[in-house]
């Protein structure tokens, strides 16, 4: 990894950090229902959004990570906690490696890459009321993101294979 992407990372860690401020400012719900949707995609609730191709079990049980933004596996930075604890999804300020809807802009992504561009345009084009439905704490979640895990991990041998 070259120097000037390990500084931006670090500035966009620094960002995140800062809203949070002192007492844990999140950001609102809504928000956050955005940004599950684009990790996690909407598969598992009978849609046909499949989770984000960063999205990384962690080697902790029910824990997930994203693998496209250099944070690494752990606690700090699982997308989402259980109950009201604090997770990588509640920062008010918060940067996508795809620029997914919910997130804070980053730099320019591969606008030319449909996949990128096919599930960005897929997340805006959801009724508000699709998005609202959409649960924002391990506790609600695990069973059915394990299952969309399971299925992405084993597509992913087929594929290899």
């Amino acid at each position: 990894m070259d120097l000037r992407k390990k500084v931006g990372m670090v500035a966009n860690y620094a960002k995140s950090i800062s809203s949070r401020g002192l007492n844990n400012k999140k950001t609102d719900k809504f928000t956050k229902q955005l940004r599950v949707l684009g990790c996690f995609g909407n598969q598992h609730e009978g849609g046909e959004l499949p989770p984000c191709e960063h999205l990384k079990q962690s080697s902790t049980a029910g824990k997930y990570f994203c693998g496209g933004c250099g944070c690494g596996d752990r606690e700090a930075v699982w997308l989402i906690a259980d109950g009201d604890k604090y997770s990588k999804l509640d920062y008010p300020k918060l940067n996508c490696p795809l620029n997914m809807p919910g997130f804070d802009k980053s730099k320019k992504i591969a606008e030319s890459d449909p996949n990128i561009m096919t599930r960005k345009l897929y997340i805006e084009q959801m009724d508000n009321e699709d998005i609202t439905c959409i649960s924002v704490t391990s506790i609600e979640m695990p069973e059915h993101i394990k299952k969309v895990m399971e299925t992405k991990e084993n597509n992913n041998k087929s594929n290899s294979e």
